[in-house]
C-alpha cells in the first residue's frame, strides 16, 4: 500500500542544511569555482538512450531525459542555483580523499569518498540487460555466453538510473538531495512522498518520491540494504521536502547514518502507474542482478575489441565513450551528451552537441570496423544510409547533422534563464549550423562507403545508384564557397579542408566503381574534375612564401590545423615536402605563427581569423591527435617525426581526466573546456594510436 505523506510541516529550506564546511569536504571543489565542479571532474554513464553525468563530490549534474536531446532533468552544470540535482555524499561536515574509477571493463561509476572513520562508496549506472552472471566467466578472461532461453520481463532494458551508496568500512553519515528542474528548468513541478509498505522484513518499509510537471512524472524509489544488521540497526532514510535556492519546484533531502556492510539504492525511473508499481518489487537482490548483469553486458561488449596495442587501457575507454554516445534505436551517435559547455570560461562559444554528424560519419565508421565492432558500424552505416536517401534536397544537397531520430529541424534557442557554467552565455539548445552549407561532409561520407564496402559489407547497387548522385553533384558544385569543418559563422570561403575532402568524394566514388566493377558512365569526367580539384588546391591553397598548406584561398596566410587531415585521407603523401614544410609550421609556438603550444594544437589563430563568433577558444584535442597521426605517418620516413608523434600523445593523454575522458579543448591552464565527452576527440585517439602501433610495431619504439 502507498498513501501520500501529509509532510507540509516537514517543508523547510536548503538554509536548514548548511552547515560551516570543513577545508577538504566533498563540495571544496565547488566553492573555490564559483559554485561548479571542473569540467574534468565528472564521470558519464549510459544506456545508449540517455546519459548522466556524476561528479567527483557526488553529484549528479547533467542528465537529460528520457534521450539524449531530451530536455534536461538535472543541469546543475550549466547553473548552479536553478539547473537542479541529485546529489549523494558524506556530510559537509565531513573531511574526505574521493576517488573515482570505473568498474572493471565497465560503464559503471564509482565515487569513494575516504577518511579515518569510514568509506563509503556510491555505485553509479543505467542498467543494460544480459541473461548470464559475469562471476562465472571472470576466470577464464571469455566473454559470457547469452542464454538460449528467452530473457524474463525483468531482463528487458530498465529505463532506470540507479544510484548505491554503501558503507565499506566504519560508519558515515550520509547526505542526499534531490532537487529536479524540468525542461530545461522552465517547468515547475509538484513533489509527493508516499510511504510504501511492501514486506515485514528489514528495509522493507520504506518511502518513495513522485514529481511531477506538465509531460513527465518520474519516481524515486529507495531500497535499503542491512547488511549483517538486525531490523533494529538497519538505516532509516526519511525523505523531506525542501524548497530549493532557485528551482520551480520542491525537492526532497534525507540524512541517515551507515555502518559497515549497510547500504541504500536509489532508483530514478518514469512513474509506472499504480498497477506495475504495485506489482514490481525493487529490492536489493533484484538491483544486485541488475548490476552483474549489466557489468557482464560490458565485460562481453569490450572484449570483442580487436585492439591489443601499447595503449590497451585508454583506448578501451575511448570505445566504451562511444558506445555510451550511440542512440541504439537508430544507430545515431551523437557529437557530444552535453550542450553550452564553453570553449572559453565566460565567453560565447557555446554549442549544443547532442545531435549526429555527417563529418563523423567515415572516422567512426573506420574505427568502429577496424577495432571489430561490425554491428556497431552497420547499425552507423544503416542511420546514414538512410538519411542520405531521404534528406536530400532537390539539388543534392545534404543536411550536414540529424538529430538522433534522423530529423534536420533543429532550432538554435538561447535559454537566457540560465546562468550557464562559470557564467558562460548564452546557453544554446539546438543548433543553428544544421542548414550550414559544409561542402566537406560529402568527402566524409563517400570515404564512410568506401570503408563500409572494404571492411564492413558490400555496397548494393541501389547504394551505388546513390553514390553516383552524390558524385555528379560535388563535380557541380566543387567551385562553391561554404563554411566547412569548423561552422565558421562569418562568410563563406573556399577552404582548403573543404576543398581537400571534395577531392576524397570524387576518389572515393572512383575506387569503389573499379573495385566492385560497377557501371559509371561519368567515370572520366569525375577523374578530370578530382584532377582539377587537386591542382586547384596545390595552386591556391598553398603559400609558396610561407611554405604551408592555408585555411581558404581568401584567407592564404592564416594557418588551419585542419589541412593536417591531407595525409590520414591519402591526398598527399605524408613525407611530401609541402606537408612536411606545413607540419614544421604548425609545430612552431603561436608567437612565430604556428599552432602548438605546450604539445597543444589550435585550430587556428583566433586573433587572425574572422570566424563570425568572436572571443577566445582553447586547444583543440582532435587537432592534437591528427598532428600525431600526420607525425607518424611522416615518421615512417623519417624517424625524428616518429619520436615527436611518441612525445605528443603521452603528453596529450596527461589532459584526460581521471577517467581518460576527453572534452572538446584544453585550456592554457590545463583545464578542459567544451562539451564532454567528444566523440571526435576520442575517434582521433583511437585512430592515433592505432597508426602509432602499426608504425612502430605495436611496442611503441622507434
Amino acid at each position: 500500500m502507498s498513501r501520500p505523506i501529509n509532510d507540509g510541516s516537514a517543508a523547510s529550506s536548503v538554509k536548514d542544511w548548511d552547515e560551516e564546511p570543513c577545508e577538504h569536504d566533498p563540495t571544496h571543489l565547488r566553492t573555490s569555482n564559483q559554485g561548479y565542479m571542473p569540467i574534468e571532474h565528472y564521470g558519464l554513464i549510459g544506456n545508449m538512450r540517455t546519459c548522466a553525468m556524476v561528479a567527483t563530490d557526488g553529484g549528479l549534474d547533467f542528465m537529460c531525459w528520457p534521450s539524449f536531446d531530451s530536455p534536461s532533468v538535472f543541469c546543475r552544470l550549466l547553473d548552479k542555483d536553478k539547473g537542479g540535482h541529485f546529489t549523494i555524499s558524506p556530510r559537509r561536515t565531513t573531511s574526505v580523499t574521493t576517488k573515482q574509477q570505473y568498474l572493471p571493463s565497465s560503464n559503471i561509476l564509482q565515487t569513494r569518498f575516504l577518511n579515518d572513520d569510514g568509506v563509503l562508496s556510491v555505485i553509479d549506472f543505467f542498467p543494460r540487460p544480459y541473461a548470464k552472471s559475469l562471476l562465472s566467466h571472470i576466470s577464464s578472461g571469455a566473454p559470457a555466453k547469452l542464454a538460449n532461453a528467452p530473457q524474463q520481463a525483468s531482463d528487458k532494458l530498465k529505463k532506470w538510473l540507479v544510484r548505491r551508496v554503501e558503507c565499506v568500512r566504519g560508519s558515515a553519515e550520509v547526505d542526499v538531495e534531490v532537487f529536479p528542474a524540468f525542461n530545461y528548468a522552465q517547468n515547475k513541478h509538484t513533489t509527493d512522498i508516499y510511504h510504501h509498505k511492501l514486506g515485514v522484513g528489514p528495509g522493507e518499509s520504506r518511502q518513495r518520491a513522485v514529481f511531477t510537471t506538465d509531460d513527465l512524472c518520474l519516481e524515486l524509489n529507495v531500497t535499503i540494504d542491512c547488511g549483517d544488521s538486525s531490523e533494529e540497526e538497519c538505516p532509516i532514510v526519511l525523505f523531506q521536502k525542501s524548497q530549493g535556492k532557485s528551482t520551480l519546484g520542491e525537492g526532497i533531502m534525507a540524512r541517515f547514518r551507515l555502518t559497515e556492510g549497510q547500504a541504500v539504492s536509489f532508483v530514478l525511473r518514469d512513474h509506472p502507474g499504480k498497477e506495475i508499481a504495485e506489482m514490481e518489487h525493487i529490492n536489493s537482490d533484484l538491483l544486485d542482478r541488475i548490476q552483474k548483469d549489466t557489468q557482464t553486458f560490458w565485460f562481453n561488449w569490450i572484449s570483442k575489441s580487436k585492439y591489443k596495442g601499447r595503449w590497451r587501457e585508454v583506448v578501451s575507454r575511448s570505445l566504451m565513450i562511444l558506445k555510451l554516445l550511440t542512440y541504439e534505436p537508430t544507430g545515431a551517435i551523437i557529437a557530444a551528451p552535453t550542450f553550452s559547455l564553453p570553449e572559453d570560461f565566460g565567453g560565447a562559444r557555446n554549442w549544443d552537441y547532442r545531435f549526429s554528424w555527417v563529418r563523423d560519419s567515415s572516422f567512426t565508421i573506420y574505427i568502429l570496423l577496424r577495432m571489430g565492432f561490425t554491428e556497431e558500424a552497420e547499425a552507423y552505416m544503416g542511420f546514414i544510409s538512410d538519411r542520405f536517401q531521404k534528406s536530400r534536397t532537390e539539388e543534392g544537397a545534404l543536411p550536414i547533422m540529424f538529430s538522433i531520430h534522423g530529423d534536420t529541424e533543429l532550432p538554435e534557442i538561447e535559454l537566457s534563464h540560465l546562468d550557464g557554467y562559470r557564467g558562460s552565455r548564452p546557453v544554446r539548445i539546438g543548433n543553428g549550423a544544421a542548414f550550414h552549407k559544409q561542402l566537406d561532409i560529402y568527402g566524409e561520407l563517400m570515404d564512410a562507403i568506401y570503408l563500409y564496402n572494404k571492411y564492413g559489407k558490400p555496397v548494393s547497387y541501389d547504394q551505388w545508384l546513390a553514390v553516383r548522385d552524390i558524385t555528379d553533384y560535388v563535380c557541380r558544385i566543387w567551385r562553391e564557397e561554404d563554411m566547412s569543418i569548423w561552422e565558421v559563422r562569418g562568410k563563406k570561403q573556399n577552404f582548403v579542408y573543404s576543398k581537400i575532402m571534395l577531392w576524397v568524394a570524387i576518389d572515393r566514388a572512383l575506387r569503389l566503381a573499379q573495385k566492385r566493377g560497377f557501371p559509371c558512365p561519368k567515370m572520366w569526367q569525375w577523374r578530370s574534375t578530382r584532377d582539377e580539384i587537386y591542382e586547384d588546391i596545390m595552386e591556391k591553397g598553398y603559400n609558396k612564401r610561407m611554405g604551408c598548406f592555408v585555411q581558404s584561398y581568401e584567407a592564404n596566410e592564416i594557418l588551419d590545423s585542419a589541412v593536417l587531415i591531407a595525409p590520414l585521407v591519402f591526398f598527399i603523401a605524408p613525407n611530401d615536402p609541402r606537408f612536411l614544410s606545413t607540419l614544421d609550421q604548425i609545430l612552431k609556438p603561436p608567437e612565430k605563427g604556428g599552432l602548438t603550444s605546450a604539445g597543444l594544437v589550435y585550430r587556428y589563430n583566433w586573433l587572425k581569423s574572422d570566424d563570425g563568433v568572436g572571443g577566445r577558444e582553447g586547444a583543440f584535442s582532435m587537432c592534437v591527435f591528427w598532428l600525431v597521426e600526420s607525425l607518424t605517418r611522416a615518421g615512417a620516413y623519417d624517424k625524428k617525426y616518429l619520436i615527436e608523434a611518441i612525445n605528443i600523445f603521452e603528453n596529450m593523454l596527461s589532459f584526460s581526466n581521471h577517467l581518460s575522458m576527453f572534452s572538446e579543448e584544453i585550456a592554457r591552464s590545463g583545464e578542459q573546456l567544451g562539451n564532454t565527452p567528444q566523440a571526435f576527440s576520442h575517434l582521433a585517439l583511437i585512430s592515433a594510436a592505432f597508426n602509432l602501433d602499426r608504425v612502430t610495431g605495436g611496442t611503441g619504439g622507434v
